[in-house]
């Protein structure tokens, strides 16, 4: 798998993967339908409008699928191991050492009445042996990692007590503490202001090289994946109906994605009236 990182082995393995719900009329609603891909060492962008099944996906790759949700699918193995033959509690093991998942807003996902400090040595003694003096340096080092100019002081902070930018990477030291193989990221810096969604995007470049890990990119915003993945995958009502390299983003043809690159504003140029995606009943087939 060529990437500008160069060739790569599979990281992760997804054959025809579905997700259904039960629906209010008594039936199913399939929410991802029949997305197949393969993951290297590499940045893989996944976009789409919201509602689209992006995070869907990758929510059932890391077995967080909501109560009442069914996931099938022909294949999906992480390495050596069969994704969907784990137990749950085999899952819980994976996650954070082999597989985790960044969430959008850092608010929702850190647990306000602890310290994050402390919300990260319980990551990291939860897939390793180690003392408590050991896992506390471990933190540390891994805040710095994230550019976090005084671990220490961070170290016994809460969430409330940061801003977004610096819970947002206090999040991303805490999935990566157990360096895990693969990392979801879920919208990552949709919150943010532009100056700290570099710094963030920046702090990930660096860590996917170094720890040559696999991360999904998961995002509605073109201009943003297409300067920092290595491929896209375009996906419409639950399918994806276009795979294409970062770089040739701008001349993708599937008529969705155009559509989407024609939506986006354009400095300079006054729109009247505005661009409206058009979307049609067959990319839905």
């Amino acid at each position: 798998m060529e990437t500008r990182h160069g060739v790569t082995p599979s990281l992760l393995e997804v054959q025809d993967l579905r997700v259904t719900y039960p629906s209010r009329q008594g039936g199913l609603a399939e929410v991802v339908r029949g997305v197949s891909f393969s993951l290297g060492q590499e940045r893989l962008g996944l976009v789409g409008e919201s509602g689209s099944g992006k995070s869907q996906t990758g929510r059932a790759i890391m077995g967080l699928t909501a109560p009442g949700g069914r996931v099938q699918a022909e294949r999906l193995t992480l390495g050596d191991v069969d994704l969907l033959r784990c137990s749950e509690t085999e899952r819980r093991q994976l996650r954070g050492r082999r597989m985790a998942m960044v969430l959008q807003d850092p608010k929702f996902s850190l647990n306000p009445v602890m310290s994050i400090g402390a919300q990260i040595v319980e990551t990291l003694q939860r897939h390793q042996s180690v003392s408590s003096r050991h896992a506390r340096e471990r933190a540390l080092d891994a805040l710095a990692a994230v550019q976090i100019d005084n671990p220490r002081r961070v170290f016994d902070l809460c969430p409330h007590e940061v801003s977004g930018g610096m819970g947002q990477r206090a999040m991303i030291a805490m999935m990566l503490i157990a360096e895990p193989q693969l990392l979801i990221a879920d919208e990552p810096t949709s919150a943010l202001d532009v100056t700290v969604q570099l710094e963030v995007l920046s702090i990930l470049d660096r860590l996917v090289a170094e720890r040559g890990m696999g991360l999904i990119f998961i995002s509605h915003d073109l201009r943003l994946v297409s300067s920092f993945c290595d491929r896209v995958l375009v996906m419409y009502a639950g399918r994806i109906v276009e795979e294409v390299a970062a770089a040739d983003l701008a001349h993708a043809r599937h008529p969705y994605t155009q559509g989407l690159l024609e939506c986006l504003p354009r400095l300079g140029e006054p729109r009247h009236p505005l661009p409206t995606l058009d979307r049609r009943a067959e990319w839905a087939q």
